[in-house]
């Protein structure tokens, strides 16, 4: 059958709008695994020799200062910037340095900046249906037909992000943190094995926060959850554990009630006051 042929095949359900399974292997294994990574730029070490497991289903809340190394951890698992020594494993079968940014996201690895991006254009239902897609190419996208188990995908999400009432409304209408939600949906649309949160409340009501909170660990089983928050309030409403970083390493590493005890971490990220403010 040739390709326009395939298109007047109105019952034909293509292959890019079914999500794959992630391949990463975890049965000997944490899901994510770094090790002595370090990087420099000119000259400063953003990550120094870092250590950092992640289980799978995991959800895990990195806090730190600015300049502690968390957004430079983060491009580093997705392959946006290169370590200078170090390993980074994705299950027990993947080097993630060996790879590039795509091939990682193929994995089943999705990163959630802090600014939200959808098509402000495009209802919640497109957003999500686009955001299946592995072939962005706009024929085959607009022209091919969504099977039963892709609208079954679709409501799933809109379900679990909150937005089903809002399926058709235009996404440039939603409020800052339906766009958040929407941004986490199109992630879980491919699937993923592991989530990178990128400061989720930032700008949020407290209603907000309260639902997004609860939309973090609900994912939490079905996959692996990275946060990296300032928001102690909200790290303390969904945290497990926690890792605080420090010049590009882990400082300590806990509950919420540990970490926010140690004396180090007292002094060099949460402050003289802090032992009141998260007590």
């Amino acid at each position: 059958m040739n390709f326009l042929t395939s298109l007047a095949d109105r019952d034909r359900v293509f292959d890019f709008l079914v999500p794959a399974q992630s391949p990463v292997d975890v049965r000997h294994g944490p899901i994510l695994y770094l090790e002595d990574v370090t990087v420099s730029f000119d000259g400063f070490k953003a990550i120094n020799a870092l250590n950092l497991t992640i289980d799978d289903g995991e959800l895990r809340c990195i806090i730190g200062p600015n300049g502690a190394g968390k957004t430079t951890m983060m491009d580093i698992i997705t392959g946006k910037t290169r370590p200078d020594a170090g390993k980074v494993w994705f299950g027990s079968r993947h080097d993630l340095l060996a790879m590039n940014e795509p091939e990682i996201a193929s994995l089943g690895i999705g990163r959630k900046f802090q600014k939200p991006t959808v098509f402000e254009a495009l209802s919640v239902f497109e957003n999500l249906e686009l955001a299946m897609a592995a072939d962005k190419r706009i024929l085959p996208t607009l022209t091919a037909r969504l099977s039963g188990a892709v609208r079954d995908r679709i409501d799933e999400v809109l379900e679990t992000i909150g937005l089903a009432e809002l399926r058709s409304r235009p996404a440039g209408i939603l409020s800052h943190g339906q766009k958040q939600w929407l941004e986490i949906g199109m992630l879980l649309m491919q699937c993923p094995r592991l989530l990178l949160v990128d400061e989720p409340v930032a700008g949020m009501t407290e209603q907000e926060m309260e639902r997004t909170a609860e939309l973090l660990t609900g994912l939490a089983g079905k996959q692996s959850v990275v946060v990296v928050e300032h928001d102690m309030g909200f790290v303390r409403s969904i945290a497990r554990q926690v890792t605080v970083l420090h010049q590009g390493s882990v400082l300590a590493e806990g509950s919420m009630d540990q970490v926010a005890s140690d004396p180090k971490v007292i002094e060099v990220y949460l402050g003289a006051e802090a032992e009141e403010e998260v007590g």
